[in-house]
């Protein structure tokens, strides 16, 4: 996720997270003066739609079914780039992103939806200390099957390294395997001889590979996987299909159309325009006609 936030998802890393407390959601603005919101649907399929449970536990159950052939194969699911050191021999892992491919955070964004705003960091601060947030569907039974074959599991997340307390209070409570404190990897997270910018996970990813071969990587966004060179929807596609037989196989992608990295490279990822604009940029960027 996540990058949990779509602020958290530009490589930029311009997210700062307020210190945490708890507070009340605002009240939510009356039906009949709400604009239109860009997200009331995606937040209402994530929330309300069989389909979209259907969708996560189809995903974590296939790749159950393939952990086993993965380990017996030998083979590495991080970039090239990433892997400084053999990987035979090592103890295996696996590494997730929490928001929206571990924990799903949807009650947050229905709050943004119904108060008719946008992320900012004290009420995403406020929301990860309440360390409430369920897990998505199917991911529980996958990482304890993955914990009890002895595959260490490593959540590497854009939530910051000091958000870490209640980040693993809740992956605790969601019945996620924590081996220990250590598995988190939060954003801030020092790596020795190595600089990665903002929010990109280049050396958490490292940090693992030099312990563990990872047998497979998770996420909701591109960027879960491996660096994004430049937020534009031409280099994420030529990202995506450089490794086109990793998915489904090495890496696993879930759905998560309410925020994330491809939503800015459609606005030239200026976060300061007025929703307005950003909002035709993006109907500009729809493709009407077959290509």
């Amino acid at each position: 996720m996540r990058t949990p936030t779509r602020a958290c998802a530009v490589l930029s890393g311009i997210l700062l997270l307020a210190a945490c407390r708890t507070t009340a959601p605002a009240a939510s603005v009356p039906a009949a003066a709400a604009p239109a919101d860009d997200n009331l649907n995606a937040v209402a399929w994530v929330q309300r739609s069989a389909e979209y449970a259907a969708t996560t536990a189809s995903l974590y159950r296939a790749a159950g079914d393939r952990l086993d052939a993965l380990l017996a194969s030998g083979l590495d699911a991080l970039p090239p780039d990433e892997r400084g050191n053999p990987a035979t021999g090592l103890p295996p892992a696996i590494i997730m992103d929490i928001d929206e491919t571990v924990l799903d955070n949807s009650p947050y964004q229905a709050r943004l939806v119904l108060q008719g705003t946008e992320f900012a960091d004290e009420g995403w601060a406020h929301w990860v200390a309440e360390a409430q947030a369920k897990p998505v569907p199917g991911v529980v039974a996958f990482a304890r099957a993955a914990a009890d074959k002895g595959i260490a599991i490593y959540y590497v997340s854009n939530r910051e390294d000091r958000q870490r307390a209640e980040t693993l209070a809740n992956l605790r409570a969601a019945g996620l395997p924590v081996k220990d404190d250590g598995v988190f990897l939060g954003m801030g997270y020092p790596v020795d001889g190595c600089v990665s910018k903002g929010s990109d996970k280049h050396c958490r990813r490292v940090w693992v590979g030099r312990r563990h071969r990872v047998v497979m990587q998770f996420g909701d966004q591109l960027g879960d996987f491996a660096s994004i060179p430049r937020n534009t929807p031409a280099a994420r596609a030529e990202l995506s299909a450089r490794y086109a037989d990793w998915w489904g196989e090495r890496w696993w992608m879930l759905s998560n159309p309410t925020y994330g990295s491809w939503e800015p490279a459609l606005f030239g990822n200026d976060w300061k325009q007025p929703r307005a604009v950003r909002r035709e940029a993006k109907r500009e960027s729809l493709l009407p006609e077959i290509k």
